[in-house]
């Protein structure tokens, strides 16, 4: 059982994929007293539904198309500091985590956990524990989570050309742009997937964006 006194929990979930929204809808709707209030896969929608209503818990994306999931939680926590908001993640690097804890989060579950390890953690978090789903929890110390976060410096040079490849421009567009050479383009871009710790572009945009260092 989730608590003692049999009190119905809402849930509102916000995930930009409707496929995780709909694994998220069947782990809620199979959890004991958990209810499905409403689900979102946009931040501003989210966000105007929050200025009228409230939920115990919101499972909250941290990489929304247009919303920042580490600004929102803070917003979220500022006007309603009661709503237990977990963290749903594909991404497990420390820096991350720990940006999304000190914003105000009451856990951090990655979207692969197991829907019994959701649910714990769910119970836990009605409990008042701070909860990392397993697989993140086997990575990370809790007490190393709660230092400060550690976000990549960039040059001003690679701020220019992280925020132009996050539009979509190719590095001869980039050089064009910006009176450079396209070699020079593709050594800021490998400094760049260095300091993010990947090897993966997009990756390193999801971050940058999580980091709030796009424009």
């Amino acid at each position: 059982m989730l608590n003692n006194d049999q009190k119905l929990v809402s849930v509102v979930i916000v995930d930009d994929h409707p496929v995780v929204i709909e694994g998220f809808k069947n782990v809620v709707n199979n959890g004991e007293q958990l209810v499905l209030k409403n689900w979102f896969t946009s931040a501003l929608d989210f966000q105007v539904f929050m200025e009228e209503e409230t939920a115990d818990i919101v499972l909250l994306d941290i990489t929304l198309p247009d919303g920042n999931g580490i600004q929102l939680c803070r917003e979220l926590k500022q006007k309603q500091p009661q709503i237990i908001v977990l963290a749903i993640s594909n991404l497990s690097e420390r820096s991350i985590i720990q940006q999304m804890l000190q914003s105000g989060a009451n856990g951090y579950l990655l979207k692969t956990a197991e829907p019994a390890d959701i649910l714990s953690c769910i119970k836990r978090a009605l409990a008042g524990e701070i909860v990392l789903s397993r697989e993140v929890n086997s990575l990370f110390d809790l007490k190393a989570l709660n230092e400060p976060a550690e976000i990549p410096e960039l040059t001003k040079r690679e701020r220019q050309i992280l925020n132009l490849i996050a539009k979509g421009k190719k590095s001869a567009q980039i050089a064009e742009e910006l009176f450079i050479s396209p070699l020079t383009v593709k050594t800021h871009r490998a400094t760049l997937l260095q300091k993010f710790e990947t090897g993966n572009i997009v990756i390193a945009i999801n971050k940058a964006r999580i980091y709030g260092l796009l424009e």
